[in-house]
């Protein structure tokens, strides 16, 4: 944990090691941690902190940490996400491997829905291209897996639901369905390119005379930029009242990133994916 100097960030990872989730390591400012457990009754022994003040020192050493393996999870608190994002990615010292990519993966419980819903990707990834899409796809696939959803139902949302040249992500999404028929992308039913509608709504897909496997029923949702993920993401989250959960996947670790200003809720939802998807990776 880099920076957990502010209220939701301590209770969400005092309440993760308490219910035996993970074990903590604090990096930053020791006395802001400890003023703030104090103010808000938590226990500052709940974890072990290694006192630096300076917030680019400590996402450094956070990150050094773990690239040496002494952490499977990295987090963030009140560092910005511009800060912890370069830190990820700095060449020589980060968590990315030469020519590997980033994506960020949501999962929603949302009331409406029957199930936990996937989305990607909604925050690191703004334009993806083909093979971008394709990474993100199995990066998505290996969490909702994580989440013992064997073999996920993924949709690619375009507004197009057939080929058209004038919606490139129609293209997109009609390639990565053929590579997965191939076998190039695996662990996943993939159908694209679909409207929403047709990806969460079983009587949508029957009126528009759909036959796709699991139309209705989505697991995963592969959107075609950041700004449609973004914007279904927070609309889900303001309007429906949906519960979150998130981490950047593509690291030697996964990585919570939640904003600063998000509950103590959604950022312990958060650190409880990301301890799933690094147990999953370890076979535990």
């Amino acid at each position: 944990m880099a920076c957990g100097e502010d209220p939701h960030t301590i209770e969400a990872v005092a309440k993760a090691q308490g219910e035996g989730l993970v074990d903590v390591i604090m990096v930053g400012n020791k006395k802001k941690m400890e003023e703030t457990a104090s103010k808000h009754g938590v226990s500052s022994s709940f974890s072990k902190v290694i006192d630096e003040p300076d917030t680019g020192k400590a996402l450094k050493l956070a990150v050094k940490m773990v690239r040496d393996g002494q952490g499977e999870i990295l987090m963030k608190g009140l560092a910005t996400t511009a800060d912890y994002m370069r830190a990820i990615l700095d060449k020589e010292n980060g968590l990315v491997p030469l020519g590997g990519l980033l994506s960020h993966v949501t999962v929603m419980e949302i009331p409406t829905y029957p199930k936990l819903l996937l989305l990607s990707d909604v925050a690191v990834l703004v334009l993806p291209d083909l093979g971008q899409k394709a990474k993100i796809l199995e990066y998505a696939t290996e969490v909702a897996q994580a989440l013992e959803i064997e073999t996920p139902y993924a949709y690619l949302v375009s507004s197009a639901e057939i080929v058209n040249q004038k919606v490139p992500s129609s293209i997109d999404a009609a390639l990565i369905k053929v590579m997965a028929e191939r076998g190039q992308i695996k662990g996943a039913r993939v159908e694209g390119p679909v409207g929403l509608d047709i990806a969460l709504s079983k009587e949508s897909a029957g009126i528009k005379g759909f036959k796709g496997e699991g139309a209705g029923r989505a697991d995963i949702l592969i959107f075609p930029n950041i700004e449609a993920g973004n914007v279904f993401y927070k609309a889900c989250a303001i309007l429906a009242g949906a519960k979150l959960a998130a981490c950047v996947v593509g690291a030697q670790v996964p990585c919570v990133l939640t904003s600063r200003g998000d509950s103590e809720e959604s950022k312990f939802y958060s650190i409880g994916l990301a301890a799933l998807v690094a147990a999953k990776r370890v076979g535990k």
